[in-house]
């Protein structure tokens, strides 16, 4: 038994291994054949999707978050060139219109020059200045403050007190697409606050540039507002109405309305090159013919489709997806495969195909 354990085994064992390696040596020389330029074909058909043209209805809405703000206080401004002769309010509520207080001006007046007949001697009469009074109005209803002391000369324009007053309105800031959808509205938002009334309208709908380069709208207590996933463009603001209570600080959204078309042609945005006044669709005449690049006018859009007011008609057929700009239109760079690299990655057949094709096929 002893010379079966020291001479036997070990010379099965050395047996075995010599077995497994010579296996893998012949797996390794011959492997799997495979046809490398099989293996680079792909192996499912690429098809793009056509849609055929509808009619539909269009609302175009925006909605964007908001913030309640202390409206800022108004400019009271010199209408007259003079010194401030008396200050009637200051401190107090009053109403739009109501004098603040006057400013005296004076002109000088040429004197008067009597010349005597006989000897010829004149006489110089000087005259009193002409003195305009002129009164300074409140330019809306609120507290006043004013900003200048009695005597003290003033010029035209001048500030020289402000109103503050003590309203609220709701601002917001827009990105570039949605400035685009809001050009032209004016009038009123529906304003939904946090925690606050139900929905209600403001009036004065104003939109315009965003302030300090995206910040929002200008003035007042502004609650600053969360980071955009898009640089804001632009601001939006609008009068909350005296009967609303609310607070400034208070978040909520303003969602404008800005037109609204039904029984139109329209197409997913995903079949338009472009997004507002006008764009390219690609138009498919007949199954399997290639597609055609065809100039369209825009108008409304909710965001998932867009009217189409020229140069497309119902029935019609189009890609419901733009065309790729990679460059594979017009034929694809073998010398650059950067596009099929980033294509691979991306998941993205359409590009891979074209790559195959022309430059591995």
């Amino acid at each position: 038994m002893g010379a079966v354990r020291q001479y036997v085994f070990p010379t099965v064992r050395i047996i075995i291994w010599a077995v497994i390696a010579a296996a893998l040596v012949v797996l390794a020389l011959k492997g799997a054949e495979l046809d490398p330029p099989d293996a680079l074909q792909p192996t499912g058909e690429i098809t793009e999707s056509v849609i055929a043209v509808e009619k539909g209805s269009v609302t175009n809405s925006v909605t964007v978050p908001g913030s309640v703000v202390t409206d800022p206080p108004v400019e009271i401004k010199a209408t007259a060139d003079g010194v401030i002769a008396e200050i009637e309010v200051d401190d107090k509520k009053v109403d739009k219109d109501t004098r603040v207080l006057w400013i005296k001006s004076e002109e000088a007046v040429e004197p008067v020059v009597e010349v005597d007949e006989e000897t010829g001697e004149e006489t110089i009469t000087e005259q009193e200045p002409k003195v305009t009074w002129t009164s300074i109005l409140a330019p809306v209803t609120g507290t006043v403050d004013i900003l200048v002391l009695k005597d003290q000369a003033v010029t035209v324009g001048e500030a020289i007190g402000t109103v503050s007053p003590g309203t609220l309105s709701v601002s917001g800031t827009l990105t570039a697409d949605q400035q685009y959808r809001l050009v032209g509205a004016t009038g009123t938002a529906e304003v939904t606050l946090k925690g606050g009334p139900a929905p209600f309208t403001c009036t004065g709908l104003t939109i315009g540039e965003a302030a300090g380069g995206g910040a929002g709208a200008s003035g007042g207590d502004e609650l600053v507002m969360e980071e955009a996933p898009e640089a804001a463009t632009g601001s939006v603001r609008c009068a909350i109405p005296a009967k609303i209570k609310a607070f400034s600080g208070l978040g909520g959204e303003i969602e404008i309305t800005n037109g609204n078309a039904k029984d139109v042609v329209v197409v997913p945005i995903s079949a338009v090159l472009g997004t507002s006044q006008s764009g390219k669709v690609w138009t498919v005449a007949e199954e399997g013919a290639e597609p055609e690049a065809r100039n369209v006018a825009l108008g409304l859009t909710d965001g998932l489709q867009v009217e189409i007011t020229k140069g497309l008609k119902a029935g019609e057929q189009i890609l419901e997806f733009t065309p790729i700009d990679d460059g594979t239109e017009g034929g694809v760079n073998c010398d650059d495969t950067s596009a099929y690299d980033q294509a691979s990655m991306e998941g993205d057949m359409e590009t891979m195909q074209a790559f195959e094709e022309e430059c591995f096929g």
